[in-house]
């Protein structure tokens, strides 16, 4: 017998209609949707574009389309769901309300692919643009062995873990002083995204476009799987459920203005960007959004600029992505599926501070060691088999709980979940073999873990509803 937890049970358990598990609620909308931008916009666009264009050529911007339309219809579930189960677990809940704890855990172990490891390869990045900056500004760089990721001359990126203990820092201090650093962190980088495309639309030569799929269908359907990993992250968004103001309202409305605003800037980035420089000498080459800049300005002025905005997006993602991160674990360990140290609330910050050190701990190991495609590669196949879930779990709510409160529908139900469904699978089919066996083995760990440890220890199985979260003492901290 599936063991299932009723929305109106993990809603009551969070507090999430009232003050989340020992959470303050101070994220407004506005800070929101800039939490939502600021959990995207980073390596995807600052780093991976040069990989996707590789794969796709001018057609990338297909390649976007086709991973924007995905996000879509799933942003359409995640906003449905959120709206209606407004909780930190996001899509580990979801799947806990429709399809049982089996599942949930699963999801909420890829989940661990789609925050922790994609915070990895987010960190990654960041190296190659500080050293740019740094070259620009004092004329010094980070030597590659300590700059570089593992696989492109690097041995061990220092830069990786720096910008993950900052955002740790940032963190365990409030979310309040987290949401505001996010907020203008994303300002700053969206500001400077659209300077890009002006200076580069200057430069601008159609026939750069042309032929425009030199990779044919199968280069466009690579390169949207590429392209996805630009996407990874809106979802974060309703794993701010507990800590949010009026959630079932502000999450839906988040999501849906936070991938209409992203879609079109990716759009624009990348027709002015191919249309700047011809395909060949943009694809494969490092910090490309400087190389552009460079061409179209004649100078360095421009890549330094842009060197700032790579260093501010990329940090801004870390800090988001990590606090989504902990606020996952923090919901698996209330309900008795992982150790109770993850639930834990400091009653000073208000925030999950074991929780959150522990986290940058373990994922600074492959931030720091683990080449950027190996890292990218199982973060977007995650994050695709999770979103298919999310789509699977509007469905088989709508059926089990036809009567439970939605602020926002889906709309063209059951067409767009459907739909969501068939274009996850479509990106993740276009990944490479050796993805699957990892995934595959992965999801079986997992499965393992959850036999072992999850299933015995489940509050909902030994107990009914899990007690109240422990709080740490402000005298004696929490045991790692």
């Amino acid at each position: 017998m599936r063991r299932i937890k009723s929305p109106d049970l993990l809603v009551a358990e969070s507090g999430a209609d009232l003050e989340g598990h020992g959470l303050k609620r101070s994220i407004g909308p506005f800070q929101l949707v800039c939490f939502g931008v600021g959990a995207i916009v980073g390596t995807g666009i600052f780093v991976g574009l040069s990989d996707t264009v590789a794969e796709a050529g001018p057609a990338v911007i297909v390649s976007f389309v086709l991973a924007a339309v995905t996000c879509i219809f799933t942003a359409f579930s995640f906003a449905e769901l959120g709206g209606a189960i407004p909780v930190s677990g996001s899509s580990y809940s979801y799947a806990y309300a429709a399809l049982g704890e089996r599942t949930a855990f699963l999801v909420g172990w890829c989940l661990l692919l789609e925050y922790g490891v994609s915070v990895s390869a987010v960190a990654i990045g960041w190296g190659q643009y500080l050293n740019e900056l740094l070259e620009n500004t004092v004329g010094w760089q980070i030597p590659a062995a300590l700059a570089d990721a593992p696989g492109h001359g690097g041995v061990v990126n220092v830069p990786a873990i720096v910008v993950m203990l900052l955002a740790a820092v940032l963190l365990v201090r409030g979310v309040r002083e987290s949401a505001r650093a996010t907020a203008a962190m994303a300002v700053i980088k969206i500001g400077i995204l659209v300077l890009f495309c002006a200076v580069a639309f200057t430069a601008f030569d159609s026939g750069h476009l042309t032929p425009f799929t030199p990779e044919g269908i199968g280069g466009i359907g690579a390169g949207a799987s590429l392209a996805f990993f630009s996407f990874i992250g809106f979802d974060a968004i309703s794993t701010a459920g507990e800590e949010v103001k009026n959630p079932r309202r502000n999450i839906p409305l988040a999501i849906l203005i936070t991938i209409a605003v992203v879609t079109l800037i990716y759009c624009l980035v990348s027709v002015a960007a191919l249309g700047a420089m011809p395909w060949e000498q943009v694809g494969g080459k490092p910090a490309a959004l400087s190389l552009i800049v460079d061409h179209a300005t004649e100078s360095s002025f421009g890549s330094t600029v842009i060197a700032v905005g790579a260093v501010v997006a990329i940090a801004s993602v870390v800090l988001a992505v990590m606090y989504g991160q902990t606020r996952i674990l923090m919901s698996m360990s209330r309900d008795g599926l992982i150790p109770q140290v993850f639930e834990r609330v400091s009653p000073k910050t208000s925030t999950p501070v074991a929780n959150t050190w522990i986290a940058t701990a373990v994922f600074a190991v492959p931030a720091a060691v683990v080449p950027l495609d190996v890292v990218l590669d199982m973060s977007v196949i995650g994050t695709l088999a999770i979103m298919a879930v999310v789509n699977i779990c509007v469905i088989a709510l709508r059926r089990s709980r036809p009567g439970l409160s939605r602020r926002f529908r889906v709309p063209l139900y059951p067409v767009a979940p459907l739909l969501g469904v068939a274009f996850c699978l479509y990106l993740m089919y276009g990944l490479p073999l050796v993805t699957w066996v990892q995934f595959a083995v992965f999801v079986a760990v997992g499965a393992l873990v959850y036999a072992l440890y999850g299933r015995k220890r489940s509050r909902l199985a030994l107990s009914g509803p899990p007690e109240g979260p422990r709080e740490e003492s402000p005298r004696t901290p929490a045991r790692v």
